[in-house]
């Protein structure tokens, strides 16, 4: 559905693919935004808007020189056009050139136990013009990049180019070439060297998903000699490999970080999709990630299901914090996250709370958060989860908001709203709210990470006796973040306040109530959205309305055939307090498309 152009009195306009009209209130805090003096061509309103604190929920702010601190995220960066990228068929190609051949390739990943292995990716230019930095690493190497790109530290989880310091440790990719001529790869986890075709199976990456590739089909099925001589799909479209060294391991080097250059330099830049790791290694050495809610596709059907629904909820329920609910023990992939060492830089206002921060990463929270077993149309299995920052991400969000009230007030700012107030680029309180929120980010997507790795365990458990599944397809978005993006040829700050990005080829995730469907889908780069898409249903209405207008009856109606709680506790989520998703589908055509369509058969709520 095409946007309407709100009839409202202010500097900037207001885009809405909302399909209704808005409330009094929420038209009023919409002319709020749009009033503000850098707000930059227009305000976007998504099909799921609703009422929220200062603006509303749904929105999409672009902002010239300055940020509103009611948002917090990231966004994922980008490398300059010669940054190299090993491919499995022992050759390295720049990145440009693998934007430029439009195909599909086969690179190095890294799964979240740390083994290397082969996965399906695309590459396309991402932003244009981009400031950039140097990453130095202890093999010599130099990576020139955006300075929000995330690398990968050796513990799996992720840090910004920007965050991190000499002597940080990145996970390593090692690879050389034999006295024979085959490339080999160190597995991480293992430190055990591999030939590289060892890590494709004709079962991983089947030779008829990738054109033109009959000499990787032999290859799979071991009718030629593997590397060298196997080309992949890249070489038969004359893209010419780069030159580059037959190691990367350099003088026993760990790959760590030696040193961080910011450069003055602006640079066209491209990235990698993987739809399965979301990583991907670079030849320097390191793997780095590939770019809310958390959603998995499993190689499981609904049959195998049966019988089984309920002891998976009460399970998930034993083994993930919900509510204002703890972690009682610490596992060890939570005590080592590299974003502790980060913590005393924080604001002073939540130093107190290293110890909770700690004990609830890996736990749920309430409100809409919720974790499901969902069924798509092909009654395959779907894991899907989605939570924040928890108290941490809430109280440093306090903390500048109070910060930015204060500097408003001190500097006799004339707002329309105080929840309005906003720090002005180039000041030390903008770099200190920019530092904590993608602290706050990075705290919100591992506690995802730790979440997601227990919620499959137990599927693993219930449905193959806790054999490790791989799975068919990964998707993990933020909706409420902040970051520098180009748009309409300019660079500004895109604020998505309730929304996700939804940029060509994008994979979203838009879930709708406890009891009706949800979607995952690809974006469709519309500039007119910021290239954005809604983060959900929206509510309908307010918790204290919904608590008052519905019973537990009404609950137990409206959430038939989900496993899940029914109880006077969650008739705030009930399902009647949020739009029809259908509807808000429908109002976003324009946006995005469809790539599959679920149902919970399992929900569980904080």
């Amino acid at each position: 559905m095409p946007y309407e152009k709100l009839d409202l009195s202010s500097p900037k306009p207001v885009l809405s693919w909302a399909n209704h009209a808005l409330a009094a209130q929420e038209t009023q805090m919409a002319k709020n935004v749009a009033s503000l003096p850098f707000v930059f061509k227009h305000v976007a309103l998504m099909p799921d808007v609703h009422l929220g604190k200062g603006s509303l929920v749904g929105s999409v702010i672009a902002t010239k020189d300055a940020i509103l601190p009611a948002a917090v995220g990231v966004d994922i960066g980008c490398f300059t056009g010669d940054t190299l990228v090993p491919l499995v068929d022992g050759k390295s190609y720049t990145i440009e050139a693998l934007a430029s051949s439009q195909r599909e390739i086969i690179v190095y990943s890294c799964t979240q136990t740390g083994r290397i292995v082969a996965a399906k990716a695309t590459a396309k230019l991402t932003r244009r013009n981009q400031l950039l930095l140097k990453v130095v690493l202890d093999n010599s190497q130099e990576i020139k990049c955006t300075p929000d790109h995330q690398f990968m530290l050796r513990d799996g989880s992720y840090l910004e180019a920007r965050d991190l310091k000499p002597g940080t440790s990145l996970m390593p990719f090692y690879s050389q070439t034999d006295q024979d001529g085959y490339t080999l790869i160190q597995q991480p986890y293992s430190g055990r060297w591999q030939k590289a075709d060892g890590i494709i199976s004709a079962s991983d990456i089947p030779a008829s998903d990738i054109p033109g590739s009959e000499l990787l089909e032999s290859q799979l099925l071991g009718k030629v000699p593997s590397f060298p001589g196997y080309r992949t799909v890249i070489d038969h479209h004359n893209v010419d490999p780069a030159e580059h060294p037959s190691s990367n391991l350099v003088g026993g080097a760990n790959h760590k970080v030696v040193n961080i250059i910011p450069l003055q330099e602006r640079q066209d830049v491209y990235c990698l999709t993987v739809p399965e790791y979301h990583n991907f290694a670079l030849t320097a050495g390191v793997f780095v990630h590939n770019c809310g809610m958390s959603a998995i596709k499993t190689p499981f059907v609904a049959e195998q299901l049966e019988g089984k629904l309920k002891k998976i909820r009460l399970e998930i329920e034993a083994a993930i914090p919900v509510g204002f609910n703890e972690n009682k023990d610490i596992e060890k992939p939570v005590v080592n996250w590299q974003g502790w060492r980060d913590f005393k830089e924080l604001h002073p206002g939540v130093q107190r709370l290293d110890g909770k921060s700690m004990k609830q990463l890996g736990s749920l929270g309430g409100g809409n958060h919720f974790i499901e077993l969902c069924l798509d149309t092909d009654n395959q299995v779907w894991l899907m989860l989605h939570s924040g920052s928890r108290h941490i991400g809430n109280q440093l969000a306090k903390c500048h908001i109070n910060t930015a009230k204060e500097l408003a007030k001190l500097a006799h700012t004339n707002l329309p709203d105080r929840d309005l107030a906003y720090f002005v680029a180039g000041t030390p309180e903008f770099a200190a709210y920019w530092r904590d929120l993608q602290w706050a980010q990075n705290y919100a997507r591992y506690n995802r990470d730790i979440m997601m790795a227990r919620f499959k365990r137990i599927v693993e458990k219930h449905l193959v006796g806790g054999k490790s599944f791989k799975p068919l397809l990964s998707v993990n978005c933020h909706h409420n973040y902040a970051e520098k993006e180009m748009h309409f040829s300019e660079e500004v700050y895109v604020t998505r306040k309730g929304a996700v990005r939804a940029r060509t080829d994008d994979y979203g995730i838009i879930p709708g109530s406890m009891g009706a469907k949800s979607f995952i889908v690809k974006g469709k780069g519309n500039h007119d959205s910021y290239c954005s898409c809604a983060h959900g249903a929206g509510r309908l209405m307010s918790r204290s309305k919904a608590k008052k207008q519905f019973t537990v009856d009404d609950l137990v109606e409206q959430t038939k055939g989900v496993e899940c709680r029914k109880d006077k506790d969650v008739i705030d989520e009930i399902p009647g307090a949020y739009k029809p998703i259908d509807q808000v589908m429908a109002n976003q055509s324009d946006l995005v498309e469809v790539v599959a369509t679920l149902k919970q058969v399992v929900c569980v709520k904080g």
